[in-house]
Formats: C-alpha cells, structure tokens, sequence
C-alpha cells in the first residue's frame, strides 16, 4: 500500500470522526443583519432555534437546555422556534414510555429561553410524525403558542409588529396557507412570517419583510467541490441555508441544532441564529 493510499485512508478516517463525533456537537452563534422596505419602526433582534430533534443520544434534554442557555446570553427581543423538535420518524404510540418522556422534556427545557417580547412557534414533519397534538401541548405548557395559519400582534415601545406561523406541509389539521396566516394583518403593519418548510416561500407577499424557515440542515453535509448530495425537499435544495431576496420577499434558512436520519454533519454546523431585522433606509 502506498504512502499516498494510506494517506488518504487515513484522513477519510478523521474526517469521518469529525463529522459523526465533533462537528454535531459544536454550536456556532451567527449573526445576520437583514434590511427589509417592509419593516417599520425600531430593528427587532429574533432569537432562531430550529430542528432540535430531540432524542438520547445525540439530543437529550440536558443538551437541549445548552443550547437556549447559550441563546439567552445574546439577549434576543424575541425568539421564534421553527419546528421538527422530536427526533426520529416513529409515532409516540410507537415509542417506550421512556423515550416519550425525553422527548417532553427536551421540548420542555425551550420554554427556559427568555425574551421580552416572548417566544412563538410552528411545528415540523418531525413533530406531526411524533403525534402533533402532543407537541403543541408540550410547547403551550412551555409558554411558547404554536401559531398555525395565525398571526399575533407583537407590542412594544419602538413599534408595534406582527408574527404570523404557518401549517406543516405534514400537519393533520391544515394546509400551510398564508392568506389565512395574514388574513388579520392590516396592509402596511411590519410582520414576519414562520415556517418550518422554505418550500412555502413563493406564496409569501412582498409585504412581509422577513419569512425564517428551517428543515433543510444547510445538508447536514456540504462537500468541497460537490455541494449538499442530500436535501430533504425541493424548496430546501433551492435555498438550503443563509439569506435569500428574490424581489421585495427576503428569506432565511437555517440549518438548525440538530440532525436527522444519521448523526452526521459535515462543514454544517449547528447553529443558533440572531437575526436583526431593520427598515430599509
């Protein structure tokens, strides 16, 4: 065998230890400015967690509460949580009363995230695989209201704004429908839109100055010279990670904290993001 073979087996062999054993349990912090000529009033600072996937190995409960310990110490205005908070495809009537219960309580440690103007969230494929119901539940109980094809109004002294959450493209209620997410949001008020799916961006109006999406991981893998091999959905292989304007409508994709089918990432990194949302000059 040659010096070059081996040498190559031999970092195939520690790219792979980085990638299953390292990389997914690093946490990176990114900050993005986005301007929007939708946005009124002061700039908002939006704390983003999405795709924890809750499970015992790569996921627990004690973790989970790192992370939105880590994500309290930058502070947010608000923090949004973008669905697939359970790990795992199989249903809860599936699972062993242990495993449920770690479950609930990893989404259980989000409700420790601190924000003045409050924490919302939407729901993931992950979640309604899981039994939807009892994560809307669990999320409630957290002080974090799922927002499902509805809007709030968001109250504060720089400017009154508004956070709408779509459906599930998997949800057993409804549709993912953002005529009946705006339907409450007079023309012209700031609002921002939550999904779990970036698939749904091409039906979101240029009045909404920011749409934040997950489920896509960035790939979980990112190859030099290749790309991401796997993306979970079309949308998320057209944006699958960062900041996107296509006319007036701004998205961000974010990759998320955790991973999904196999406990890999690679130049994907978990991340927390903060996001600054600001009128246009």
């Amino acid at each position: 065998m040659t010096r070059a073979v081996v040498g190559l087996l031999a970092l195939a062999y520690l790219l792979g230890v980085w990638a299953v054993l390292i990389e997914p349990q690093t946490l990176s912090v990114r900050e993005v400015a986005v301007e929007s000529p939708a946005w009124r009033g002061a700039p908002v600072r939006i704390g983003v967690l999405s795709d924890v996937h809750v499970g015992p190995d790569h996921m627990p409960p004690d973790r989970v509460r790192r992370i939105v310990t880590r994500l309290n110490r930058e502070r947010p205005d608000v923090i949004v949580f973008l669905g697939d908070y359970v790990g795992g495809h199989a249903p809860a009537a599936q699972r062993s009363e242990p495993d449920r219960a770690e479950v609930m309580k990893g989404v259980a440690a989000l409700g420790e995230a601190r924000a003045p103007l409050g924490r919302y969230a939407v729901l993931g494929n992950h979640d309604w695989w899981f039994g939807g119901l009892l994560v809307e539940a669990a999320l409630t109980r957290a002080g974090a209201p799922v927002l499902e094809n509805r809007a709030v109004r968001i109250d504060r002294p720089g400017g009154s704004f508004w956070i709408a959450g779509l459906a599930d493209m998997e949800s057993a209620r409804a549709s993912p429908s953002a005529a009946a997410a705006l339907r409450e949001i007079p023309d012209g008020e700031p609002a921002i839109v939550l999904t779990h799916w970036p698939d749904t961006f091409p039906g979101i109006p240029d009045r909404i100055a920011l749409t934040l999406a997950g489920h896509s991981h960035c790939g979980q893998v990112n190859l030099p010279f290749v790309g991401r091999p796997v993306l979970p959905s079309p949308g998320s292989a057209r944006w699958p990670c960062g900041v996107y304007r296509e006319g007036e409508r701004q998205l961000y994709v974010t990759g998320g904290v955790g991973t999904s089918i196999l406990p890999v990432r690679f130049r994907a990194p978990p991340e927390i993001v903060i996001v600054t949302l600001s009128a246009a000059p």
